[in-house]
């Protein structure tokens, strides 16, 4: 029984130690993201290009059969 409670007090403190890891690295700016929001725009595009492509592509498909 004391072999749970020696178990459930690690996992606390390594569950504590990896919270501390996370709350740092947020405030430290490691998970800032600088590039993408100035190039977001360009893969929106490419997306919206291939539905279109993909529709005009089928209304050519229906046109001809």
């Amino acid at each position: 029984m004391s072999v749970i409670f020696v178990l459930i007090g690690a996992s606390l403190a390594i569950a504590v130690g990896f919270l501390i890891a996370y709350i740092w690295a947020v405030k430290s700016g490691q998970y800032d993201d600088k590039y993408t929001p100035s190039i977001r725009i360009l893969f929106d595009n490419q997306k919206k290009q291939n539905e279109t492509e993909s529709k005009s592509d089928l209304n050519n498909k229906q046109g001809a059969a």
